[in-house]
């Protein structure tokens, strides 16, 4: 059965990031893709410059009127990454409201694109929004640590306070939080980075199941751009074919974006002998990784944890 996505995020002229990072891997692997942009750029903001129009909640209300009209309002999923309008973003929120109404088993992913390392690069009024709005209607929420510590008011310096902060925003709202990349150290050194995940399913007996899982991702010595918005979409498709197997979905996930990595690192070297890639030369190899996204083989293998404090509830 064809699943339809509409996808709210920015778009660049020259390069992969935001909907031309995730519209390309979500039609290779089988769904209908319909995209918002919530800002166009002439490129991403890792070059030297950029140009571009950051749209408003007016803009979006003209766009998802023409929809409304046509009766196109027909999604299984949801996905908005970065937004930077406060108007934009309360609007969004309407929308899904709206189209969750039209569709109650609609799922909505939400990468809460605020910030990174400790310092926020969209404005702080959007936090509140994130907090008090968004998050309560999402199902799947793919934050780093710096945006899953702003969300909840709490650092994490463990497992178990990674742990015990994706139970708190399921008690928010989403039954599935992946912690995308982490500062926590890898039991297999410095060389790799840790994600985790947990995702709440509700059993027959009305019992609530928790899954969580660790990923001992490698690094790369290069800042990729887009990875993010890739690992979002990626995370959509895969949930949707393994429903209720975050290990499955994230082990895919992971490892189709080391495969995306490893070939735009290949690349780079090629163009850029004896200095650092640029900005450019580090744009994500996605059309050349088709045959990776379709099917990719294991490289990055996600790990079972224990949820402890979760107390299996009936009649939820």
């Amino acid at each position: 059965m064809e699943c339809r996505v509409l996808s709210v995020q920015s778009h660049v002229v020259r390069g992969y990031v935001g909907n031309k990072s995730a519209c390309f891997p979500l039609q290779v692997l089988g769904f209908e893709v319909d995209s918002i942009n919530s800002v166009q750029f002439s490129n991403h903001t890792g070059y030297d410059h950029w140009k571009g129009q950051v749209l408003n909640a007016d803009e979006l209300q003209v766009l998802y009127e023409g929809l409304r009209l046509n009766q196109l309002m027909q999604y299984d999923y949801i996905l908005t990454g970065y937004s930077r309008d406060e108007s934009f973003l309360q609007r969004v929120v309407d929308i899904i409201q709206e189209l969750k109404n039209n569709n109650p088993n609609l799922v909505y992913v939400c990468d809460p694109v605020m910030g990174d390392h400790g310092s926020m690069y969209v404005p702080e009024v959007l936090l509140p929004v994130y907090k008090e709005k968004v998050i309560p209607i999402a199902d799947i929420l793919t934050p780093n640590q710096f945006e899953a510590e702003l969300l909840t008011g709490r650092k994490i310096t463990s497992e178990q306070d990674a742990l015990e902060v994706m139970s708190e925003l399921h008690d928010a709202g989403p039954h599935t939080v992946v912690i995308t990349s982490s500062d926590l150290p890898s039991p297999r050194g410095p060389a790799y980075l840790v994600a985790l995940g947990s995702q709440r399913t509700v059993c027959e007996d009305g019992s609530l199941r928790t899954q969580s899982v660790r990923m001992d991702v490698p690094c790369e010595d290069a800042v990729f751009v887009g990875t993010g918005d890739l690992f979002a979409a990626l995370l959509l498709a895969w949930t949707h074919k393994h429903p209720r197997d975050l290990k499955t979905a994230c082990e895919k996930t992971v490892s189709t974006i080391h495969h995306v990595i490893k070939r735009t690192m290949a690349y780079a070297h090629t163009v850029a002998v004896g200095r650092r890639p640029s900005a450019a030369e580090l744009e994500l190899r996605m059309i050349q990784s088709k045959a990776d996204i379709e099917d990719p083989a294991i490289a990055v293998e996600a790990q079972l944890l224990g949820t402890p404090g979760l107390t299996p509830t009936r009649g939820v």
